[in-house]
């Protein structure tokens, strides 16, 4: 159970946030990708004082460990309502925002184990691996300045919600060119991560985010991302705590709102020998997420039957 309790923690962390990023001067793009004379398309997120923009967001997780011969399957569903309620914008487009989770409806299952289910919207109390989770949702989690480039400025967490397992301080949300790009540009995002290991090592990690404006359709961009580690890794004990760093992505961003549309991110990645030789894992996961246009009262409440993730995410 106390696995299943860090999983769910981490997963309500993921829905609250997007993509990494660093500061402005790391994002650069390449003008070799395109033809001078290319049609370019200037990116650049647009925000109003006094919206709220809200997101549904669904992940799917599937992770197979094999240790000695003994073999088990975690099976996870989120699905969550993200919302920026936007406080103050200025005349650079800088905005200052509140981010929280609005709603959630949590599945897990162990194999030969019942479903445990956590619905913030009809459950009163939520059951015993659940408590940490329930508290993020409805609450104002971080006030966050950010420029109309997707950069972090500033970011004041509620300190009276504690942060949920697995969540960094990273920023959230994709970065945008700071030139103007044309179909077939791209830019990258190289980061370090501060990876912490027992005996208190802390070991760096360098990734690296490659982001491609794949095509524009009726005023909607259509970037794709592959993000990768970088630091030679030879140790699957590390390799497995980075495996959901190593994923693809697809992003459409409507160009003249400024804003996200919707996003999805698919992992799929195997460890051998994290745990001993005879040991392996398989994390399998996709993340989907979509603007809404109305509030939403029911949309977790309302979560259909989904799919088996080892289904969803190969397709």
């Amino acid at each position: 159970m106390k696995r299943a309790i860090v999983l769910g923690s981490a997963v309500l962390a993921l829905a609250a946030c997007a993509r990494p990023l660093a500061a402005a001067e790391a994002v650069a793009a390449k003008t070799a990708a395109a033809d001078s004379s290319a049609k370019t398309y200037t990116l650049r997120y647009r925000f109003h004082q006094g919206e709220t923009l809200r997101w549904k967001v669904i992940q799917r997780t599937e992770i197979t460990t094999a240790v000695s011969g003994t073999k088990q399957t975690v099976s996870t569903v989120v699905q969550s309502v993200k919302a920026w309620r936007i406080q103050n914008v200025r005349e650079d487009g800088t905005a200052t925002f509140q981010n929280s989770v609005e709603c959630v409806d949590m599945r897990h299952k162990f194999s030969g184990a019942q479903e445990v289910r956590y619905n913030s919207q009809t459950d009163k109390k939520p059951p015993h691996g659940f408590e940490e989770a329930a508290q993020r949702v409805g609450v104002p989690l971080a006030v966050v300045t950010m420029d109309c480039r997707g950069q972090i400025q500033a970011r004041q967490r509620n300190v009276q919600v504690k942060a949920a397992a697995g969540e960094s301080e990273g920023p959230m949300t994709l970065p945008l060119p700071a030139q103007p790009v044309a179909v077939g540009q791209t830019w990258s995002l190289p980061s370090e991560l501060a990876l912490p290991l027992q005996g208190g090592i802390v070991k760096k990690i360098k990734t690296m985010q490659k982001f491609k404006l794949a095509g524009v359709d009726d005023g909607v961009a259509t970037i794709e991302l592959n993000t990768v580690v970088l630091t030679p890794i030879h140790d699957p004990a590390i390799e497995v705590q980075l495996i959901q760093r190593d994923s693809s992505s697809t992003i459409r961003f409507d160009i003249q709102a400024g804003r996200v549309l919707g996003q999805q991110v698919d992992v799929d990645k195997r460890v051998v020998g994290f745990r001993g030789e005879a040991s392996s894992l398989h994390y399998l996961g996709r993340v989907n997420e979509e603007a809404l246009g109305e509030p939403a009262q029911t949309t977790a409440a309302t979560a259909s039957t989904t799919a088996s993730p080892s289904a969803t995410a190969r397709k």
